[in-house]
Formats: structure tokens, C-alpha cells, sequence
């Protein structure tokens, strides 16, 4: 019962598991590309906090696996999708799988060796935090999540490229799309069909990577600090509140995938089978190491421990 009024409530739920994908993400994806063409002339890609794996999913049904079929991808001029994450996740075809910190700048360096020293034309990033339900914080730590990725985008992707990176909307939007915009001539906050309207999240969906004159990649950081104060004095005030009033930001906002197709905040009837029950899907690939794993196995034994103990307990005199 549970799983069909989730099927029923949820139709990127239920569609995920019907068409094969991860998790329902996948649809976000994929909808983004409907709008904004990122795919287009993609060779190498990077996917970080990829696990489960559906964003490379999409990169490899729509990168690797047609090309695999064409006589460019016979003679060995296939795409190159590397996807990074803390977790491990099981294989995909056409992803070579890092298991690692995108906060570290050594694993862009591990990123750049798979590609034979050629950078990236795209990095995808649908990493987020345990969210607290506290808007402010979560806000600010899926920020500073961003920032991670961009330090891996700063040293693997190449001019001219592209990154695609899930923000949560928030006070301080307008801070994060100046930084961004050092980096990214044009960068848009987009809002798939599939994300619920009561979700606070949308993507920042950055083109044309081109980084400051003269940029090193160790000075990201004080360069990000810069675009906190108005004067670019030495006290630097990364609030973004200058950013309001007559210095206001306007951010380009668009919704994006078949307005008129599925909305994610409605529920669908259960389509009818022949036996006249509905049978709900089974997930097409459950987490193999998540971080919950040692909670469960810790709740099976002392489970299990106090049926023994019950046990002994009737047998004694």
C-alpha cells in the first residue's frame, strides 16, 4: 500500500522506475537539456556527488551510448563521463567512477588523468546536504556546497564550458549568482517541471566558462570574498544585503521541461493492468553502501538480542 500511494502521488517517482532510471532527478536533468542544449558537442564530462548515479544515467544514454553506435564511437572516439562521489555506487556503462572529495583538489587531478590532460566541456553537480528544514541554514550549506564543486570546476573545466549545479533559493541567491558570474559569462536559475513547487531548490545552469585574467585556481577564494562588499575594500563584508535596494540583482529565472506534461506536485491515477491490480516497482538500484547501513545492522542485532534475551528469560525458573 505504501509503495503504490507513492507511485500515485509521485509520477517522476513512478516514471523512474518504469524507464529505468536511478531516481527521479534523472527527469531534471534531462529537462534542462530540453531547454538549454547542454549536451550539444559534449565529449568529456564530469558528474560530482553523482550516487546513486541518475545524472549519469542521462549523461551515458545520451553521450556514450549513442555514440557507441556510430562508426566515430567503433573507431574509439567515445565520450568520457567520470563520475565522483564519497559513496560508492554500482557500474554504468560509459562511467569511469571516482570514489572521492570534490572539496579536495587532488581529485580534480584524478579527473584530468582519465581525460589524458584534456579538461572537461561539462560538470554536473545534484549534490545536497541532510536538510534540516531550517531554510536559512540549509541555504547557506548547499552554498558552500556550490563552492566545493566550483573549486573542481576551476581546475577541470575547460574555456568555453559549461556547469550545472542544484541551489536552494533562498536571502542570499543573489550573492551566489555575482560569484557565479565571475566565472560564467551567462548564468541562469532554472526550475525543471519534475522539482516540486514546494521545494526550494532550482539549478544554476552556468555557460561559457571564462575565468578572470590572469585567475589561479589557489585564489578562488579570495576572489569569491570580493563580490561580498561594494567598494572591494580590504574589509571585505560578504553579506549580500549591498546587492538589494538601488544596486538590486536581477536574476534570470525560467521554468523549463513540458510545462504542459507532468506536474510533480499532483497525483495521477495508478495505471490499470490486465490482472486489475497495480503492482508497484521495486527501486532499479538500491544505495550498496549508505550511510545508514551500520544504523540498520546495529537495530537487526540488538533486534535479535532481545528476542534471545526474551528467550531466556521464559526458560528460566
Amino acid at each position: 500500500m505504501g509503495k503504490a500511494s507513492k507511485d500515485k502521488r509521485d509520477i517522476y517517482y513512478r516514471k523512474a522506475k518504469e524507464e529505468g532510471w536511478r531516481a527521479r532527478s534523472a527527469f531534471k536533468l534531462m529537462q534542462i537539456d530540453q531547454e538549454f542544449n547542454i549536451f550539444h558537442g559534449v565529449k568529456r564530462a564530469v558528474d560530482l556527488c553523482a550516487a546513486p548515479g541518475s545524472w549519469s544515467q542521462v549523461l551515458s544514454r545520451n553521450l556514450y551510448l549513442p555514440a557507441k553506435l556510430t562508426s566515430d564511437g567503433k573507431d574509439g572516439g567515445l565520450p568520457l563521463i567520470v563520475a565522483i562521489d564519497l559513496q560508492p555506487m554500482a557500474p554504468i556503462e560509459g562511467v569511469i567512477q571516482v570514489q572521492g572529495d570534490i572539496t579536495n583538489a587532488r581529485t580534480a587531478e584524478v579527473v584530468i588523468r582519465h581525460f589524458d590532460g584534456c579538461k572537461a566541456d561539462l560538470v554536473v553537480c545534484d549534490g545536497a546536504p541532510d536538510v534540516t528544514g531550517l531554510h536559512d541554514m540549509d541555504e547557506f550549506v548547499q552554498s558552500q556546497l556550490i563552492l566545493a564543486a566550483l573549486t573542481i570546476v576551476t581546475h577541470v573545466l575547460k574555456v568555453g564550458g559549461k556547469f550545472v549545479a542544484k541551489i536552494f533559493r533562498g536571502k542570499d541567491t543573489s550573492l551566489l549568482y555575482c560569484q557565479l558570474k565571475l566565472f560564467f559569462s551567462q548564468v541562469t536559475f532554472a526550475k525543471p517541471k519534475s522539482s516540486r513547487n514546494s521545494s526550494i531548490e532550482a539549478f544554476a545552469v552556468c555557460e561559457n566558462y571564462s575565468p578572470p585574467e590572469g585567475f589561479k585556481e589557489k585564489d578562488l577564494y579570495h576572489l569569491l570574498e570580493k563580490v561580498g562588499t561594494p567598494s572591494g575594500a580590504d574589509d571585505l563584508d560578504c553579506r549580500s544585503g549591498w546587492l538589494e535596494g538601488p544596486n538590486k540583482v536581477y536574476i534570470p529565472f525560467l521554468a523549463c521541461g513540458d510545462l504542459s506534461g507532468y506536474d510533480s506536485d499532483r497525483s495521477y491515477p495508478l495505471p490499470s493492468t490486465e490482472g486489475g491490480t497495480y503492482q508497484s516497482l521495486d527501486p532499479v538500484q538500491p544505495p550498496i553502501a549508505p550511510p545508514y547501513k551500520t544504523a540498520l545492522e546495529m537495530k537487526k542485532a540488538s533486534s535479535h538480542g532481545a528476542g534471545a534475551d526474551t528467550g531466556k528469560s521464559s526458560l528460566d525458573p
